[in-house]
């Protein structure tokens, strides 16, 4: 799973860009990952204040796990970022903001919010908004319980990359640029930046070189689902969606959309509205989003009957 976040939207001339927002970011792949470091930078040209928190090590698939860091014994951080016996916490000397915890991502967020922001901010109550990836359920539902909403990104291009590649892969800055502008367009919606008890996961398709994305003006956003709609089990049956461009009361899913990006055509990327019992929000969340949003977002062609259901996501560390 990798993680983006780059760098190109510059503050003053971003028109999403509500205001200077306190923001927490963290992954699953590790501090060291090229993607988390590319994010805090595009974040930070966007004009926030932002800190890294996350885990020493790769944890992807343990975001719902939490643990007391411990001491960084045999061997060293991913990457060689941090020496062996290096202690559970701690920071880059040139950029005390990048924060390592020798633990998994929820351990990393609450570390993030709980500590650090006392230190950056003005403690847990002036957290704006927490940026992750989008496997990191567990992180969002963390987020939520400090009352912080959570936006979780992934994107289909990308292997686990160190932070001082030269050059830096295409779709890294394809990925940041689509990142700022997601995020400043939910925080230029206003407070409340999103629905009580909800989180947004975006998906963004194949990019750079070979794809269909190019670069991050080709990409159109599409609302969605979290998971395919349940259709003709009577009570089995998922619940209606919010009516836009004439779906008929159900979105397309997340997979959909990136697959049709991917396998067969165009350049669209998915935002859906997940809830803290990690399934789909109700239709009056995802109506709000659809306002507080709807500047972004594109109708997408309906998935036709030959595409699959399901699709391996990825995501950038």
């Amino acid at each position: 799973m990798r993680w983006f976040i780059f760098a190109i939207a510059l503050f003053t001339i971003n028109p999403w860009l509500a205001h200077a927002a306190n923001i927490v970011l963290s992954n699953d792949d590790g501090w060291a990952e090229i993607n988390i470091r590319e994010a805090y930078k595009a974040l930070t040209c966007s004009g926030h204040s932002v800190i890294l928190s996350a885990p020493a090590f790769d944890q992807s698939g343990k975001a719902s796990r939490n643990a007391p860091p411990r001491g960084v014994h045999t061997i060293p951080c991913e990457f060689c970022s941090c020496p062996a016996n290096s202690p559970g916490l701690d920071f880059n000397t040139s950029e005390p903001r990048w924060n390592y915890v020798n633990s998994y991502p929820v351990t990393a967020v609450r570390y993030g919010i709980q500590k650090l922001s006392h230190i950056f901010f003005s403690g847990p109550s002036s957290v704006d908004l927490v940026v992750m990836g989008p496997n990191v359920v567990g992180a969002a539902v963390e987020a939520g319980r400090e009352g912080i909403p959570s936006v979780a990104f992934s994107g289909f291009t990308g292997t686990q990359t160190p932070w001082n590649v030269d050059p830096v892969p295409e779709y890294a800055t394809i990925y940041a640029e689509l990142t700022a502008k997601v995020t400043d367009a939910v925080l230029a919606s206003g407070t409340p930046y999103l629905p009580p008890g909800t989180w947004l996961s975006v998906n963004f398709p194949g990019a750079g070189p070979g794809t269909n994305c190019t670069s991050a003006s080709q990409v159109n956003f599409a609302l969605t689902r979290l998971f395919p709609a349940v259709r003709g089990l009577g009570p089995l049956e998922s619940p209606p969606d919010v009516t836009t461009c004439d779906n008929g009361g159900v979105l397309p899913s997340a997979m959909d959309v990136i697959y049709r990006s991917v396998y067969v055509g165009g350049c669209a990327a998915s935002i859906s509205v997940g809830n803290y019992r990690k399934v789909d929000a109700t239709r009056a969340d995802q109506e709000i989003v659809l306002q507080k949003l709807g500047g972004i977002l594109s109708c997408v062609p309906p998935r036709t009957l030959d595409q699959p259901t399901g699709l391996w996501k990825r995501w950038i560390g």
